[in-house]
């Protein structure tokens, strides 16, 4: 599910929102799917993993859509101009892939009780009251676990973006000074 389904969600989350659907509803839409994948007994009927990710999402979301009073006409619009069918090209395959790697490098820089309730969250889909009970910790712990590991993933993302972009800078900076010479 790692390297074949994760690196679809952005995609998949950015399709809700342009649909939509309120960023709540997008959280527990995904991870409604990552439950329904994970209850599964077998995977390889499934021939294209992001493409059978996004059917699940859209699927819970009509049904979501379908109990609501109403509907804008432009929700309905924007699920049925998305096709399931068009195939990430090579390079965002690729990019995903890097991207999984790369995230789950930094979850496991956490420290051990924030590693193991954000994997167990959002890798592994178990609820906050799964967690809680299986580690023998409060919900809230659980809760404030997950966000502090998410806030510190998306700080250690940042960061190496940012060295990365003063390395660039400076190299640009010595290639410039080099040719003017």
């Amino acid at each position: 599910m790692a390297r074949q389904v994760m690196p679809h969600e952005a995609d998949v989350r950015a399709w809700l929102l342009r649909s939509r659907a309120a960023p709540d509803d997008a959280d527990e839409l995904i991870q409604e799917a990552y439950c329904r994948l994970a209850m599964l007994d077998s995977v390889d009927h499934i021939g294209r993993p992001d493409a059978y990710f996004f059917s699940i999402v859209r699927n819970l979301y009509v049904r979501r859509l379908k109990r609501a009073r109403v509907v804008p006409f432009e929700t309905i619009a924007a699920i049925e101009s998305y096709s399931a069918d068009e195939a990430p090209s090579p390079e965002r395959e690729a990019g995903g892939r890097l991207e999984v790697e790369r995230v789950l490098a930094l979850i496991a820089r956490l420290p051990e009780r924030c590693r193991q309730i954000v994997q167990m969250r959002r890798i592994e889909g178990l609820s906050q009251k799964e967690i809680a009970s299986r580690l023998g910790v409060t919900e809230k712990v659980v809760e404030k676990q997950v966000w502090q590991g998410i806030r510190a993933v998306q700080a250690l993302w940042q960061a190496a973006d940012a060295e990365a972009e003063a390395r660039i800078d400076a190299a640009e900076k010595t290639r410039v000074s080099k040719w003017r010479k």
